[in-house]
């Protein structure tokens, strides 16, 4: 194997000053250090950056004095041009295009710029495609971001969540899995799990899976926090998972390999996975913002990626401010508008022969979420297709549980007849009602806990999450399930700054942030020392927030970075008795 792995390294780092400085257009940067330079473009929606070298004889360019709408760069040795706004060529027309580096702003909304080597790992061993007998390769969706693939004699799942909830209780599934579900996830050779949000990694499919297969192997990327950080709280079984490096192919048999990236946006937890067999590419971007830093392989035979937006607790469990219904309902409208517009460039610009839109078939079924339902909104999925078909010659496909496409069948004549076998008619399509007791019933065990009778479990739990000397100060109120104060429940600050937990917001200066939080949720949280996902991307929070800006580093510490062992709270209770 001549493959290395995949890696991540930082060219340049900009200060929250100089982010701040940015101007509209073309900016010019120089390393220091390394002496190398680097050009910035920022418009309204979006960063792009690249080196400041020509790919003609590596000249170095300086701005266009002819360009009049300050998106072009001219090469000093040649004259070559360069749109940085599109990143290609303008003279000598058509020639090349440049290669883009990932841009990712950090916690204090300073900014990286990073290069990911190889950029294009699966070009290594190439091969050619061979022809496919029909009924070689089938994909059949069964739920949410859950695809079981034949592919010649072996079988591959893709992020099994077929029962429960996903965060916390505020996620439940919009199709009803085929009743079969089990059997298929036991026949599996094996299973990719791309990374560790509940809607992707569910501790409730797999120990079900479990009890029948605890030695299926499972398959992740190399993430810094590891997809199956959790696995010996969850009591689940398992006894196979494999953790692979990134952007390296996996040989499963000499027809089929597969190879794990990072996501450019969140390289700490989110991947995605190229299949292939024969020589045919099926690319599965999943979640990631910028799957790859944005770099992907062109005319796979099958790509399948997210669509659907509404997966943040923002903006609806917020308020106060700016945020009016009328203000989040618009918000959500235009955020849904220019994922779907940006999902449709992406799909026109990789040219794969047929294209699904997954992983966004949820709902917010609980009763008391009914709020968050009902203005939620997701895009359609046809509508996606649609704009896709109106673009390009992509052939598009919207899953229906129990649905299998025929590769080879749908490659060959996408009118075919047979190259997508519907479930049977009058199969079920959609849940009508879901097991909200047993669930409800473990998070509510929380309430009650010994933990909870000793008040210093507060200064317990944020000493043991570690996160300090950030000047803000938060209420955090444990409520009923309208988001009322729950009698005798806590309400209590916690100053960052110093880690206290003062009686009164201090006189300093300082951002506030008041988070409102189901008491069965967040004790269940605390106790498990589990991620806040479950509060945030739960909708088990409303938030109110003054200035109104977003703590990155606050966030993203209690979303993904919190200690991998939870707290000690036998030790604590000795100590309280």
């Amino acid at each position: 194997m001549g493959s290395i792995e995949q890696t991540a390294e930082i060219l340049l780092c900009l200060s929250p000053v100089e982010v701040a400085n940015l101007k509209e257009g073309i900016n010019f940067f120089r390393n220091k250090s390394t002496g190398q330079d680097y050009i910035l473009y920022k418009s309204k929606t979006r960063l792009k950056a690249c080196k400041n070298m020509c790919k003609h004889q590596g000249g170095l360019f300086i701005k266009d004095i002819e360009d009049l709408d300050g998106r072009s760069v001219r090469c000093t040795k040649h004259n070559w041009k360069l749109d940085v706004s599109t990143m290609k060529y303008t003279n000598p027309p058509g020639s090349f295009c440049q290669d883009e580096l990932v841009v990712e702003m950090d916690e204090e909304n300073g900014l990286l710029l990073l290069e990911l080597n190889p950029p294009n790992p699966w070009d290594s061993e190439p091969r050619a495609p061979e022809h496919l007998a029909f009924g070689e390769v089938q994909v059949t969706y069964l739920t949410h971001a859950c695809m079981d693939l034949k592919l010649g004699d072996k079988r591959m799942v893709f992020d099994p969540w077929l029962m429960g909830p996903a965060f916390a209780r505020g996620w439940w599934l919009l199709h009803e899995p085929p009743s079969d579900w089990l059997e298929r996830l036991c026949r599996a050779d094996l299973i990719y799990i791309s990374h560790m949000h509940s809607d992707h990694l569910s501790y409730p499919t797999l120990k079900k899976l479990a009890e029948r297969r605890p030695d299926i192997p499972i398959y992740v990327g190399n993430t810094e926090r590891p997809v199956f950080w959790n696995l010996n709280q969850s009591g689940v079984q398992l006894t196979n998972i494999n953790v692979v490096p990134f952007g390296i192919w996996q040989q499963v048999d000499e027809n089929l390999r597969f190879m794990i990236l990072m996501d450019g946006i969140h390289p700490e937890m989110d991947t995605c996975i190229i299949v292939e067999y024969k020589g045919h590419k099926i690319l599965n971007t999943v979640d990631c913002t910028r799957p790859n830093g944005g770099r992907l392989p062109e005319n796979v035979a099958l790509m399948m990626s997210d669509f659907a937006g509404g997966a943040s607790g923002f903006p609806m469990t917020f308020s106060g401010g700016k945020f009016t219904e009328e203000w989040k309902a618009q918000f959500i409208k235009t955020e849904r508008k220019k994922l779907l517009n940006y999902k449709a460039r992406l799909v026109k610009k990789l040219q794969p022969r047929i294209y699904c839109p997954f992983a966004g078939y949820f709902v917010e079924s609980h009763p008391s979420d009914k709020y968050i339902k009902e203005t939620n909104i997701k895009n359609d999925p046809d509508e996606l297709n649609n704009l896709i078909r109106k673009n390009s010659d992509v052939v598009t496909w919207t899953p229906r549980p129990g649905a299998t496409l025929d590769l080879s069948r749908m490659l060959k004549d996408p009118t075919d007849s047979k190259g997508i076998i519907e479930p049977p008619e009058g199969t079920k399509i959609y849940k009508d009602s879901w097991d909200f007791g047993p669930y409800l019933e473990i998070l509510n065990a929380a309430v009650g806990d010994a933990i909870f009778l000793h008040s210093s479990w507060i200064k317990e739990y944020f000493t043991w999450a570690g996160f300090k000397d950030y000047n803000l100060v938060v209420r955090m109120i444990e409520t009923d399930e309208d988001f009322s104060p729950f009698p005798g429940g806590y309400d209590y600050l916690v100053d960052f700054l110093d880690l206290s937990f003062p009686k009164e917001r201090p006189s300093r200066e300082h951002a506030y942030e008041e988070i409102r939080s189901r008491v069965d949720v967040i004790r269940h949280v605390v106790k498990n020392g589990l991620l806040w996902d479950d509060l945030y991307i739960g909708f088990q929070t409303r938030l109110q927030r003054d200035p109104d800006i977003y703590h990155h580093l606050f966030w993203n510490h209690f979303q993904i970075k919190l200690p991998l062992t939870p707290p000690n709270w036998r030790s604590f209770l000795m100590h309280c008795g």
